[in-house]
């Protein structure tokens, strides 16, 4: 009885650990800030202010506002369980990105509040984290822009849903230009610059290719490997846009410029294809061919308003070195979604 008495016992000892081990886990903190360093970054054409805040654990629970009504330049992110350890209360930023940065402790959570310079948007500012390294802690990178928002981001954009249609690929080189450069593979490159914007700026995309194939199949006709870029759009639900993307090339070496191509189905084809020009020449800076009627098959047999962009001619020495340079390759992306975003509200869709 004595040897059942004390197993008894010891069982309740350890299911009592076992219940108050959640509680006291919750508790304390398991995570406080170690280090604190912000500077003002510059990236291709785009410059801002980066903040790392590292932490002394990993970062799993955290939740950015911004956008606010009452104060409109003010982020904020809440981290669970955290402290702010021996690091000042408020810091001073740079002044042309950010204003100040404060650290409050509120329950079990730590409030991180930053005073930016323009409004609180996702345009405006990125939030992420860094898993730790050799010599660096676990990091929360807040990272804030000004005028104009952060490349890679469109605002106007989200929830929208748009198929994009690098032109050509696999047996199709699609025209050759400077140096055996093939339209086929810049028609990728700019295609995946342009997709991953769009995702960023809360796009679902569809992509017709995403490697170097044929999208019907090596033996198809000309029809049937249209039609099947088609279908993505065509068969995809609620699809807004359908958006190929091609290289210009004519006999002439001197030809040069960007262009933009529709079928006029109904009034919106012929907005897209403007708003789409008008971004490409000002990112692009090239010629102005403008926008024009066509009975390109992608565009007369797409159920939603389609476009196909021709962003310079790859037959001209000077654009076709400007086709293969990923800089010009970023801003012809850019100027793609920026004129996706202006044609969504100048339609009203």
């Amino acid at each position: 009885m004595k040897k059942a008495s004390w197993l008894m016992r010891a069982f309740g000892l350890l299911a009592l650990c076992l219940w108050l081990l959640p509680a006291m886990a919750l508790a304390a903190p398991t995570r406080r800030v170690v280090s604190f360093q912000s500077q003002v970054v510059t990236e291709g054409r785009q410059k801002f202010l980066r903040i790392e805040i590292g932490m002394s654990g990993p970062i799993k629970d955290y939740e950015v506002k911004g956008d606010g009504i009452l104060h409109p330049n003010r982020l904020t992110i809440d981290l669970d369980r955290a402290e702010k350890g021996d690091v000042r209360g408020e810091i001073p930023l740079d002044r042309q990105f950010g204003k100040t940065l404060r650290f409050m402790e509120t329950g079990k959570k730590l409030r991180i509040t930053v005073g930016m310079q323009v409004p609180a948007t996702e345009q405006n500012y990125r939030v992420y984290t860094l898993e730790k390294e050799r010599r660096k802690p676990h990091r929360l990178i807040i990272e804030l822009y000004g005028e104009g928002g952060r490349r890679g981001h469109v605002a106007g954009l989200k929830g929208r849903t748009i198929v994009v249609d690098p032109g050509h690929g696999g047996t199709d080189t699609g025209a050759v230009g400077v140096g055996g450069l093939r339209e086929k593979d810049i028609t990728l490159e700019v295609s995946e610059k342009v997709r991953d914007i769009l995702e960023n700026s809360g796009v679902k995309v569809v992509m017709t290719r995403e490697d170097d194939r044929d999208v019907y199949g090596p033996t198809a006709t000309d029809a049937q490997e249209l039609q099947a870029r088609v279908d993505y759009g065509n068969f995809t639900p609620n699809v807004d846009v359908f958006l190929s993307i091609h290289c210009n090339a004519f006999t002439s070496e001197s030809s040069n410029g960007t262009s933009t191509y529709y079928y006029p189905k109904t009034w919106l084809d012929a907005l897209l294809a403007q708003n789409l020009q008008d971004g490409m020449v000002e990112h692009g800076d090239r010629r102005d061919r403008g926008i024009h009627e066509a009975r390109f098959y992608v565009c007369r047999h797409s159920s939603m308003p389609a476009a196909l962009v021709e962003l310079a001619f790859i037959t001209n020495y000077v654009e076709g070195n400007l086709l293969a340079d990923e800089d010009f390759q970023n801003e012809m992306a850019q100027g793609i979604a920026e004129g996706l975003a202006n044609y969504f509200a100048a339609s009203g869709t």
